[in-house]
C-alpha cells in the first residue's frame, strides 16, 4: 500500500493545519511556511490557491493523489453537490471514521488498526481504511483486540469531539453510522468550490 513517508510536520506548516492529528502541532509555533522563504510574504495566483485548496483537503485526510482525484471523479457522476458529495465521500472512509470516533489518535494511528485486521464492519474482518461505510453499518472490535483498544484509552481525545452522526459506545467500543454528515458538520474552512475549479480546468 503506498503511503506518504514524509515529514508530516513539513506539511502542516505548508498547508497551515495540524495534520496529525494533535492539538499541539508545528502550526502553532511556526505559522508559516516550511524552509528557507517559508515566512515571505507571497500573493498566491488564481491557480496556485486551488492547488493549496486541494492538497490541504488530500492531506487532511492522509489520501495520494491518485486515491484523490479518483474521490472526485467517483463524486462529479452521482446527483447533487459535487463539492459536499466528494468532502461526504472522504468523511465516510473507514479510516475516517474510526478517528472521528475518537476509537483512533490520528488518520494514520487509525489506518494501522485496520490495516492490521482489528476492526470488524457488521461482523465481517475488513483491513482495507478506503472502505466507504454507509448509513447503518456498525463498526466493532475483534474480541482479542479489546484489551489493546483498551490501552489506548488514556490517549483518547474527549467524547465531545465525536460528531453527532455517529454514534459511539466507548465501552464496548462500537461505532454506528447514523447518517452521512451535512455540509455544515464538515470542516468549514474547506473550499470544496476551489477543488472543483481546479479539477475542471
Amino acid at each position: 500500500m503506498a503511503r506518504y513517508r514524509g515529514s508530516v510536520t513539513k506539511l502542516s506548516r505548508n498547508e497551515g493545519v495540524g495534520l496529525d492529528g494533535f492539538p499541539k502541532c508545528a502550526v502553532l509555533k511556526r505559522p508559516y511556511g516550511s524552509g528557507q522563504h517559508g515566512q515571505a510574504r507571497k500573493k498566491l495566483s488564481e491557480y496556485a490557491l486551488q492547488l493549496r485548496e486541494k492538497q490541504k483537503v488530500k492531506r487532511t485526510y492522509g489520501l495520494l493523489e491518485k486515491q484523490f482525484r479518483r474521490n472526485y471523479a467517483i463524486s462529479i457522476r452521482k446527483k447533487g453537490v459535487t463539492g459536499t458529495i466528494m468532502l461526504q465521500r472522504l468523511e465516510a472512509r473507514l479510516d475516517s471514521i474510526l478517528y472521528r470516533s475518537t476509537l483512533a489518535n490520528s488518520r494514520p494511528q487509525s489506518r494501522q488498526l485496520i490495516a492490521h485486521g482489528h476492526i470488524l464492519i457488521n461482523g465481517k474482518k475488513t483491513d482495507i481504511p478506503s472502505y466507504i461505510l454507509k448509513t447503518g453499518d456498525v463498526i466493532t472490535v475483534r474480541e482479542r483486540s479489546k484489551a489493546f483498544f483498551k490501552s489506548l484509552q488514556p490517549l483518547r481525545r474527549a467524547v465531545a469531539d465525536i460528531p453527532v452522526w455517529l454514534n459511539v459506545d466507548t465501552e464496548a467500543l462500537t461505532v454506528t453510522v447514523n447518517a452521512l454528515p451535512e455540509r455544515e458538520e464538515i470542516d468549514r474552512t474547506f473550499k470544496e468550490a476551489l477543488i472543483i475549479e481546479f479539477y475542471s480546468r
